[in-house]
């Protein structure tokens, strides 16, 4: 493959933060009055911008959606942050990708802050040259801001960058900053969310990312 600089999405793509991130949101809705027990309806938080969604998911008014983040947070940043294990093989993808001369960055709507400490906490950050996130504010959340901010500020030559996750917005991303794709089938997109938008190319297991990265 010609591609010498992947991006990298983290939730879904390097990780799976399933129990930390529908834990977080059933603390927000608690402290917001609503009560679910069910973590796997939770799913569809994991990878967009959480405002976004508690908008989409629960009809949350602007105000309502900033005060349901500021909660997320409170448990998150505490224990949610470490409810989270890196998915098998991906340590070794990554070893093998550096040694083979490409430059790994990571692009997700998470805060830079927590996706840095997420990285440091399973010790491989070190394979990264950059990690684009959202800020704290809630702006630069949208997946094709950040694909764009890392493109102007290390200045990547768009044939040769491809953009890698497991759901349609990390895709999306990708189409609208005119680089190629790779969705992920063993994240939280669907098969059928991923067809729809036609990445460049999809895989379903970290085996099948290595051997099309090869």
């Amino acid at each position: 493959m010609h591609y010498s600089t992947l991006l990298f999405d983290l939730d879904g793509t390097l990780t799976d933060p399933k129990l930390g991130i529908t834990r977080s949101v059933q603390y927000a809705l608690a402290k917001l009055g609503i009560a679910e027990d069910d973590l796997d309806k939770l799913e569809p938080f994991i990878g967009p911008p959480l405002a976004g969604s508690f908008k989409d998911i629960y009809a949350f008014s602007d105000s309502k959606s900033v005060q349901a983040v500021e909660y997320y947070r409170e448990y998150f940043r505490e224990k949610g942050m470490y409810e989270n294990e890196i998915y098998a093989g991906i340590r070794l993808l990554l070893e093998a990708l550096v040694n083979q001369g490409h430059v790994l960055m990571v692009a997700t709507s998470k805060p830079t802050v927590f996706a840095e400490k997420i990285l440091s906490y399973f010790e491989i950050a070190s394979y990264f040259q950059a990690v684009c996130g959202s800020n704290l504010d809630g702006t630069r959340s949208d997946k094709t801001e950040i694909i764009e901010h890392l493109i102007r500020e290390y200045k990547l030559e768009k044939p040769a960058t491809v953009m890698i996750g497991d759901r349609k917005h990390d895709i999306i991303g990708a189409h609208n900053a005119g680089i190629a794709s790779i969705g992920v089938g063993y994240g939280y997109g669907s098969e059928s969310e991923l067809a729809a938008i036609k990445p460049t190319y999809c895989v379903r297991s970290v085996q099948e990312l290595a051997a099309l990265l090869a």
